[in-house]
């Protein structure tokens, strides 16, 4: 009896030292030496891919942002603010029914199929508006002309980044509404094209945010 009391004292001391071992090292000097090597080698991935303007955080480069008009009474959802470059359609988007303290972005895609008589309605009233809000005086849109992903919302609905195409395609509206050159303006799009990675990786992109800070700056000066 009092060998085996012994033995299991014996192990019970074991397996408590094995315990404390193993939780300072995979549960405290791991996930320090994982931590460290990330902020020291990806400062900025690690802490989000965080966009600044003026030294403050104003978003992040994975991420999609709306530009819209405060809401107004009677509105189902606000207006879209056209002096700015604006992003996909978020059809995707909900709302936070879980946690009232936070309104925090539930990300989906709007999973209809293409025959979808939803879908068709969503598209066709999509590029009609694409269509009266980007045609001015000066310039006028042809449906044609409008890109797939003026009219689309990604498959997670947080796209951050637009075609050349559809930058373009507001290029003379945010020009009229911000009293600048439309040339300005084209520059602005070009400077913050992004090229396909490696070079063959994908398609080149503009990141919405990041061009309405462009945009912000330009309207500055």
């Amino acid at each position: 009896m009092n060998n085996s009391f012994g033995n299991t004292v014996r192990l019970f001391g074991a397996g408590v030292r094995a315990l404390l071992v193993l939780t300072l090292v995979c549960g405290v000097l791991y996930p320090l030496l994982i931590t460290g090597i990330a902020q020291g080698l990806f400062h900025n991935k690690a802490n989000g891919s965080e966009i600044k303007d003026g030294g403050k955080v104003v978003g992040s480069s994975l991420i999609g942002q709306t530009y819209n008009l405060p809401l107004k009474n009677g509105e189902e959802t606000p207006a879209p603010d056209l002096k700015w470059f604006q992003p996909r359609p978020s059809n995707g988007l909900g709302t936070n029914s879980v946690n009232t303290q936070y309104s925090l972005i539930l990300s989906g895609a709007t999973n209809r199929s293409g025959d979808n008589e939803d879908l068709i309605k969503w598209v066709t009233e999509a590029k009609a508006a694409v269509v009266k809000d980007n045609s001015t005086a000066d310039f006028k849109v042809k449906p044609s002309d409008v890109p797939a992903d003026a009219v689309t919302s990604s498959g997670s609905g947080l796209d951050p980044q637009i075609s050349p195409e559809y930058a373009e395609l507001q290029v003379h509206r945010v020009a009229a509404l911000n009293k600048l050159d439309a040339q300005q303006v084209e520059k602005l799009v070009a400077d913050n094209t992004d090229g396909r990675i490696l070079g063959f990786i994908g398609e080149p992109r503009v990141n919405v945010l990041q061009l309405n800070i462009a945009l912000k700056a330009l309207i500055a000066h």
